[in-house]
């Protein structure tokens, strides 16, 4: 019973990381969008920066010669027009283009730290439900010595159902096997060697392929094919040819428990 309740939180563990894997790809998949935008506008910045540069000069000169009073006149009105001047004017294009601003590492962990809290508290959930448990049972133990017998008896019925589902795919897989093979099959197995190890007969309880240290029933219209492994686990007694009332459900089971029902 241990080992079913152990599998079902492992189960429930799975389950629960299995729904925060959605969460976790999306933030993936935004912390690489935004890797990819701030690269992206990065090299547009750095290799699409124009600077224009504009340089006049300007020089106004009127000269007058001569010595007569009108042209000393002239100078002196005339030569107050007499101006020089320069422009030196700069311009860039960097306003039109965009300034990204990259993530720092600190942000990236602000975000990444409610999904580490949030995959933290599905591995801890399961002792959550345990101490939820012993608290029920320490205030209702009644209750609680009926949850277990429903559950042991719960887990009996599917160990039977199990052992009747196991033994109906061994008989499947031998009959299977005992089934003539195509002759095609039989021309493929003897032409290619690289086709035998998935033409060859398989061990009826883990199809493994069989090899020169497989089992084979001895029994006439039987010679079910087992790995040694599979052989032993079986307690050296072939389901496929031995009457169900003889079959023992431990041959079948992973425990050698009482199957008796409690009540």
């Amino acid at each position: 019973m241990g080992c079913g309740l152990l599998g079902a939180k492992t189960g429930l563990k799975v389950r629960e990381l299995l729904e925060t894997l959605p969460i976790l790809l999306l933030l993936a998949v935004l912390c690489g969008l935004d890797w990819a935008l701030y690269s992206i506008f990065d090299t547009i910045r750095h290799h699409s920066f124009l600077q224009y540069s504009f340089r006049s000069s300007h020089k106004l000169e009127v000269k007058v010669g001569g010595d007569s009073m009108l042209a000393r006149l002239l100078r002196r009105t005339i030569g107050a027009l007499n101006t020089s001047s320069e422009t030196v004017m700069e311009s860039n294009n960097m306003p039109c283009l965009p300034q990204p601003v990259g993530l720092d590492a600190r942000a990236y962990w602000r975000a990444a730290l409610p999904i580490g809290l949030l995959v933290c508290l599905c591995l801890l959930q399961a002792f959550g439900y345990r101490l939820r448990r012993v608290i029920a049972a320490f205030y209702f133990p009644k209750r609680e010595k009926k949850r277990i017998l429903f559950l042991y008896n719960d887990l009996l019925r599917k160990r039977a159902a199990f052992t009747k589902l196991r033994r109906a795919a061994i008989l499947r897989r031998a009959r299977q096997q005992k089934a003539p093979r195509h002759p095609l099959a039989d021309i493929l197995h003897r032409g290619c060697p690289l086709l035998r190890r998935w033409l060859r007969r398989r061990c009826v309880v883990c199809q493994a392929p069989k090899t020169p240290e497989s089992y084979v029933c001895p029994t006439l219209d039987c010679e079910a094919v087992y790995c040694w492994s599979c052989w032993d686990d079986m307690r050296q007694r072939c389901p496929v040819c031995t009457p169900r009332e003889e079959l023992s459900s431990s041959a079948f089971s992973d425990s050698n428990d009482d199957t008796a029902y409690a009540g």
